[in-house]
């Protein structure tokens, strides 16, 4: 009963209308109106204002909406915890990551633990960090990965890899033999990057600065399939993960060195969040995972940490 009166406020609230939101949960006004009639009879307290042309939020209101959304998420946490199997014989789990973990970490994260577990189904998303934490936050999301540069206090984050990018070139290029070259080697680079919106610029750009280095960006690309088209097909380099280049033939990743361009990869789960099996069981093939793509960049010469 209280998960209804909950439901019930929180969409009067939402639609600013009690006609709006009996069509929304596909119930009767009049059952709606009393449901909620009877929520504020047992708090002692009017919550709407039904005086207006819409429906509004009293004072008393404004406070209870806070506490009622906070419910809503423990309820459907709740939910997914009496629901969920502990032998892994199904479930589900939505996982998000930033742009450049779909192009190396990704392929073989899923690989392995669809080997193991394939009767858990993945929702799997890509976006930016600052929206993965508000999904977290929300609950609309399980697991994320992306930077340690977590902004939101109720984020709850562990090291994962440390992430090193380098100077990808592709087989025409005159460095393509080339194993490593000093940073400032870079301004002599033709480069395509990402664009500004991407977390990869932002430290790229951190980086130079801290070095006196001045980059020739000859073109910029919000998208990381044709960052490495024009690598592929052109003279001009980039600035991107290693693993990146390992993954294709056709790419050279050149280590920056001294000093390295790197950062560390995280897991991220809202501070407090229910674990599910499905997610404590997708952070250690991730972690595992992840430990063998940094043993396979040290192997190559690309040394990660």
């Amino acid at each position: 009963m209280l998960a209804r009166h909950i439901q019930y406020f929180l969409a009067v609230a939402q639609h600013h209308s009690f006609t709006r939101a009996a069509a929304a949960l596909h119930v009767s006004q009049p059952a709606l109106s009393q449901q909620v009639r009877q929520l504020e009879e047992s708090l002692g307290a009017q919550l709407f204002d039904r005086s207006g042309r819409s429906t509004r939020l009293t004072d008393a209101g404004e406070v209870y909406l806070r506490y009622a959304k906070r419910a809503e998420q423990e309820l459907l946490e709740a939910r997914r915890a009496i629901h969920d199997v502990g032998d892994l014989s199904r479930g589900s789990l939505r996982v998000a990551v930033t742009p450049t973990f779909t192009t190396y970490l990704i392929g073989p994260l899923v690989e392995a633990f669809h080997a193991r577990y394939p009767n858990i189904t993945l929702n799997l998303r890509e976006i930016a960090q600052e929206r993965m934490e508000e999904l977290l936050q929300a609950d609309e999301l399980d697991v994320g990965i992306a930077f340690d540069e977590v902004h939101n206090q109720d984020i709850d984050s562990r090291p994962l890899l440390v992430e090193t990018l380098a100077l990808v070139v592709g087989r025409a290029h005159p460095l393509a033999t080339t194993r490593s070259i000093g940073p400032h080697a870079l301004n002599d680079e033709s480069l395509i990057l990402l664009s500004a919106e991407f977390a990869t610029r932002e430290q790229i750009e951190r980086y130079c600065r801290q070095h006196g280095i001045r980059p020739r960006v000859r073109m910029e690309a919000n998208a990381i399939g044709a960052v490495i088209e024009v690598v592929r097909r052109t003279t001009l380099s980039t600035l991107l993960p290693a693993n990146l280049a390992l993954a294709h033939d056709d790419l050279t990743a050149i280590a920056l060195d001294p000093p390295r361009l790197q950062r560390t990869a995280v897991l991220m789960q809202r501070r407090g969040a229910y674990q599910s099996a499905a997610a404590r069981a997708f952070s250690e093939v991730a972690t595992s995972v992840a430990a063998s793509l940094e043993t396979g960049d040290s192997a190559a010469g690309i040394q990660l940490s």
